[in-house]
């Protein structure tokens, strides 16, 4: 039997996604032909602020900048684990100067321990924590150099995760994690390489698998405060087998920022101290 979940307490760290917008194409759900509608992300946006304050946690808000539309995808621009705080290195020039805006705000807030990369990672994108692991994706965006960085930084053992379909560019577009507590999470297989699908069969053997449509909704977008689940609305295939599993699941309609390649845990990221 099941033993009852429990919602912990978290930090979270958003962007207003006041300077939103799809000016350039460096993943494949961005297309700068399609008008965005700010005001209508910024709502989304702050729908999913106030489901985490209702929800009984803290958000923390990074100021936005011009010139900067993604900063938005908040999760991109740090990992923050027992408070030491592993910066970002961006891929794509477009989102470089993100980067020094999270340090500087992390610098401002009295985090002892932070660390500017050597190697390109993403952030919270390439980067999901589990009890036991840091799993750590590549193949679009993090340097394979950049687990090895964040195993001596965090003193937590990394895993590396090889993605293969464009689609799924970060590791948090294919996986999430449910409860931190044990291990467990949710993905779709699909997104990985053969010798990587069997490395997550293997470590978590009773993950709940996503169907393809699901995925295609960006459902494994999705933030867990180890009962609550917050996940794009339109992956309804998610939802019942949530609940079987004693989850709480909660849509959120973040349509307008899926124009940037982004969803529910794109823009958050969790400040675990």
């Amino acid at each position: 039997m099941q033993p009852p979940r429990r919602a912990t307490p978290r930090r979270y760290l958003m962007c207003p996604p006041a300077h939103f917008d799809v000016t350039y194409a460096i993943n494949p759900w961005m297309n700068p032909a399609k008008p965005v509608d700010v005001p209508l992300a910024v709502a989304q946006w702050e729908d999913l602020r106030s489901r985490y304050l209702a929800l009984g946690h803290t958000v923390e808000e990074l100021t936005p900048r011009p010139g900067l539309p993604d900063m938005v995808f908040a999760a991109n621009g740090a990992t923050v684990v027992d408070g030491r705080v592993l910066g970002a290195r961006f891929a794509h020039r477009e989102r470089e100067p993100e980067a020094a805006a999270h340090l500087e705000w992390f610098r401002a807030h009295g985090f002892p321990h932070v660390h500017e990369p050597v190697h390109v990672n993403e952030g919270e994108g390439d980067f999901a924590v589990t009890a036991s692991y840091v799993l750590a994706g590549r193949g679009f965006r993090a340097s394979p150099l950049s687990h090895g960085e964040a195993q001596e930084f965090f003193a937590r053992p990394v895993i590396g995760l090889d993605l293969v379909d464009p689609r799924y560019y970060h590791l948090d577009t294919a996986l999430a994690v449910l409860d931190d507590t044990t291990d467990e999470v949710m993905y779709y297989p699909p997104a990985f390489s053969p010798g990587s699908r069997e490395v997550l069969r293997r470590l978590f053997p009773d993950a709940l698998v996503a169907g393809a449509e699901d995925a295609a909704a960006f459902g494994l977008n999705a933030v867990s405060d180890g009962l609550h689940v917050l996940l794009p609305q339109a992956a309804t295939g998610l939802l019942g087998p949530l609940r079987e599993r004693g989850f709480e699941p909660v849509g959120i309609d973040l349509s307008e920022l899926l124009k940037g390649g982004g969803s529910v845990k794109c823009c958050t990221q969790e400040l675990r101290c």
